[in-house]
């Protein structure tokens, strides 16, 4: 089938959750749901948060976008290499696991989600006295004025009100600290197919056989997410009122590939093999990233 090339499917616990908490994703114009309970509803359940746990895994972080942001992320942060480190939107804590482990670093970790099954997989999964974990959401931080040396927020800003978000980052960052962010390139091509033509072309051969009652999967990332990817002009933007000074802009996940032929094995090989071992840049290739991460320092 088609529909079988490639995207994960749901569990049906996962989805009972969706169906029953938002509008149905064929009928956009009857109602729109708030953008938060399309996000909520993803990662509320133990089984959710240990299957996108699974999904990101370090041992199997295969995926382009995905290992490029863990491996530039990894080098950016050696510049503060020690200290207070906030994760916002930690999700299942794989980078911050990679950060304990790793020698280069010697962090304090607060980890914060505001999905309790994330915090909960962090909890059982992350050793060590030198994190904590807490139930929290981006866009109002319980941490009083200038509590980290360096705040982190990486594939959470694109599903909250990232003005807010920013500001929340900068008013808990210690003046000379370090904010580092992550958010999906939304001129991509590789997202703008993604998001304009393969899952809109997937949801409605879905629904089409759900009116014919044909039986199909029901399928991860086929509807709405709550993604709101920003330009990195306007997320800088939302930094320099919120007191921050950006100081890097790196462009990461560089692919000329489009869904669905990402997810086919030997399109992906030849593009690897063609494309060279370029994962980050600065200049004139960033129309290829995927996604790019700010550093950006508080003013004092």
């Amino acid at each position: 089938m088609v529909l079988d090339i490639a995207i994960q499917a749901y569990s049906t616990e996962a989805l009972w959750h969706l169906s029953s908490r938002v509008t149905a994703d064929m009928l956009p114009f009857v109602g729109r749901p708030w953008r938060k309970d399309w996000v909520t509803v993803q990662f509320e359940t133990e089984q959710q948060a240990q299957e996108y746990a699974e999904a990101h895994d370090l041992a199997r972080l295969d995926t382009q976008h995905r290992a490029a942001r863990i491996a530039l992320l990894h080098e950016l942060l050696a510049e503060f290499p020690a200290g207070e480190l906030l994760d916002a939107g930690c999700g299942p804590g794989v980078f911050a696991r990679l950060l304990l482990e790793s020698p280069t670093y010697d962090y304090r970790i607060t980890m914060v989600d505001q999905s309790e099954a994330m915090i909960q997989y962090c909890a059982t999964h992350t050793n060590g006295d030198k994190v904590r974990t807490m139930v929290a959401d981006i866009e109002s931080l319980p941490f009083d004025d200038a509590s980290f040396d360096v705040t982190i927020s990486t594939g959470a800003l694109e599903y909250t009100d990232a003005n807010a978000a920013v500001r929340q980052l900068a008013r808990v960052t210690k003046p000379g600290g370090a904010v580092v962010v992550s958010m999906l390139n939304p001129f991509s091509p590789y997202w703008m197919t993604d998001w304009y033509l393969y899952r809109p072309i997937v949801r409605c051969l879905a629904w089409v056989m759900t009116l014919l009652g044909i039986r199909h999967k029901h399928y991860y990332g086929a509807s709405h997410d709550g993604i709101r990817a920003l330009r990195s002009r306007a997320l800088r933007r939302y930094m320099r009122q919120s007191g921050l000074i950006p100081t890097d802009v790196v462009y990461f996940g560089l692919t000329p590939l489009v869904r669905p032929f990402d997810r086919i094995a030997a399109v992906r090989h030849w593009s690897e093999c063609h494309g060279g071992q370029l994962q980050s840049t600065r200049g004139w290739r960033r129309w290829m990233a995927t996604g790019y991460v700010i550093v950006a320092h508080r003013g004092g």
